[in-house]
């Protein structure tokens, strides 16, 4: 056996016990006459000693291991004089009587600790060194807690685990595909799944009532710290179940998980937020609710004063920042400055201070009473010592995104996203369709099977813009960890569904066929959910972005640094697959 205990497991208990340990030199220390060693496996990290008075070969030996060679001691575990704290492992130390080095190393190009000096990219390409440090390690650890916890929770209530394939038809609906040319079918491509949405919807037709998938997914899209190219998600089906059903038996999964794997208890339900409401008073169908600074409208009391930039504007709103009024004129013009940004976009900010005795000093206060003024400050509730701060702009919708941009960025500055506090709430009455400028029609908000809130069923015939759709967002501290809807299990509605959205009978059935021929052999109600298998684990884990919490990610270009994928083929494969590839100009 190389191993017969781990670096992470003894204790002072084992004192005088004879042991044998495996694993990688952390760093190394000499010290006069002795020499000591970190020895670091997957569990932990333990001390060990070389005594040149005891044995001056082995002390020799020892001297010449570099960083990351990989070594086998055998010794007695001892009673560690200066004893760490730091480290479960740090009252004891190992006596070492034999070394064996099973392997050396290079040096390695960033240090393999927590607090590393290497930058993203140079981790990225040398991955599995990164994943030896422990901050990385334990993201993955929780990962697998995670799944475990999910399967346990799932298959106590029911849920039947089903792969489904990989390898599937195109469905362009929605974001890009992935394709894979055929060799045996020439001229024909597979895609990867964006989600097994229709596959599982093929299993409620099969009667498999209760179906969950931890699945691979696949998006050609932009790139973003919660997005991959390739990411997990928690895939979820019931049959025979109307909206409320899925979101307590999704609900219940959330608190288990919070619970067993953060120590968290959240006993009352969850909020609920109409998709409208959280549009009007956040900007945003994920938003964060760990602090205030719901947003005001502000038209009825800004407009018609002769500020022009107001009485031209279709929206006028603006957030309270308690406590904000000390912000000074420098801090002021950096928030200028971020909210006139390309990728938020505002054309500027409108900023007013309560003072201590409850007037109102604004950035435009030659345009407003104080008696203007004072109405505003009761529209938000302000109390001196606040600070307002005020967008406006052509499109209202897109107006309240920058808004909800601004209100983050507050948050963040003052330090009320705290990342061990959690507010969950569920998104719900989404609306069933969007205007796409690009396609000039109406696109799926969710997806084409999503069922339409049966009140409002009759506006597909006459206002399908109006319909609400049966759908569910999950949000956590402001992103999104799941999401799903009722589906359309009637195949009229379904054809109604593709009529609406532009396809013609003869793309529905060519794209579709299979689901709708499906339907026509007794499909029952049914509805599901897919969480985010990588943002809950970040948001457990506290990260910034889902990358940390990949084996081997992508960076932000979509390119596997490591295996240095994408990459052209060789000319022989393109053949087999009849393929030509011709780079447009520019591209």
């Amino acid at each position: 056996m190389f191993r017969t205990h781990t670096c992470g497991e003894l204790r002072i208990s084992d004192a005088n016990k004879q042991v044998t340990l495996s694993g990688w030199v952390q760093r190394s220390r000499k010290m006069g006459g002795m020499t000591f060693v970190d020895l670091r496996d997957r569990y932990g990290i333990t001390q060990l000693v070389f005594n040149e008075e005891i044995n001056a070969e082995l002390c020799e030996r020892a001297n010449k291991l570099g960083r990351e060679f990989v070594i086998q001691i055998t010794g007695t575990v001892n009673e560690r004089f200066s004893k760490n704290a730091g480290i479960p492992t740090g009252d004891i130390e190992i006596i070492v009587s034999e070394l064996n080095v099973l392997n050396t190393a290079m040096t390695p190009p960033f240090t393999i600790e927590d607090n590393t000096d290497g930058g993203d990219d140079i981790r990225m390409k040398y991955r599995y060194l990164d994943l030896r440090r422990n901050s990385v390690r334990s993201n993955l650890e929780l990962r697998h807690k995670m799944t475990i916890e999910v399967r346990k929770y799932l298959d106590n209530l029911g849920f039947i685990e089903v792969e489904t394939p990989v390898l599937i038809g195109s469905t362009p609906e929605g974001a890009r595909d992935f394709v894979v040319p055929s060799r045996m079918n020439p001229g024909q491509f597979y895609a990867l799944p964006q989600s097994p949405q229709t596959l599982k919807q093929l299993l409620m037709v099969s009667g498999f009532d209760r179906y969950f998938q931890i699945a691979k997914c696949f998006r050609d899209e932009d790139l973003r710290a919660d997005r991959q190219p390739e990411f997990t998600q928690i895939d979820c089906e019931m049959s025979f179940v109307e909206q409320e059903d899925i979101i307590t038996t999704f609900e219940g999964m959330a608190k288990h998980l919070f619970k067993t794997l953060r120590g968290v208890e959240l006993a009352e339900p969850f909020q609920r937020m109409a998709w409208a409401d959280a549009m009007k008073y956040y900007g945003s169908d994920k938003p964060d609710l760990r602090f205030g600074m719901k947003f005001v409208e502000l038209m009825d009391i800004l407009k018609g004063h002769g500020f022009s930039v107001f009485d031209n504007a279709a929206y006028i709103g603006g957030i309270c920042a308690e406590g904000a009024a000390t912000y000074t004129r420098k801090q002021l013009d950096a928030l200028t400055d971020f909210v006139k940004k390309p990728q938020i976009g505002a054309k500027g900010l409108v900023y007013a201070r309560v003072e201590a005795d409850g007037t109102v000093k604004s950035s435009v206060d030659k345009f407003y009473t104080q008696e203007v003024l004072q109405q505003m400050k009761e529209a938000f509730g302000a109390k001196p010592g606040d600070l307002i701060l005020i967008l406006s702009g052509d499109d209202v919708m897109k107006t309240r995104k920058q808004l909800c941009e601004l209100r983050l960025e507050m948050g963040a500055q003052l330090g009320l996203r705290d990342k061990n506090k959690f507010v969950c709430l569920w998104v719900i009455d989404f609306p069933m369709f969007e205007w796409s400028e690009e396609e000039g029609r109406l696109m799926a908000m969710h997806h084409p099977f999503t069922h339409p809130k049966d009140e409002d069923i009759p506006l597909l015939d006459t206002d399908p813009a109006a319909v609400r759709a049966d759908a569910y967002d999950m949000v956590v501290n402001g992103v999104e960890v799941g999401g799903g809807s009722i589906r359309i299990h009637d195949a009229q509605l379904q054809a109604k569904m593709f009529e609406i959205l532009g396809f013609t009978p003869e793309k529905a059935e060519a794209q579709f066929g299979f689901l709708m021929n499906a339907f026509k052999y007794g499909a029952p109600p049914h509805g599901g959910l897919a969480y985010g298998l990588d943002r809950w684990v970040s948001l457990f884990a506290g990260l910034d972005s889902i990358r940390d919490c990949i084996a081997f990610p992508k960076n932000n270009s979509g390119r596997d640094v490591m295996l240095d994928a994408p990459s052209t083929i060789d000319q022989t494969q393109l053949d087999e697959l009849n393929l030509i590839v011709d780079i447009k100009e520019g591209e």
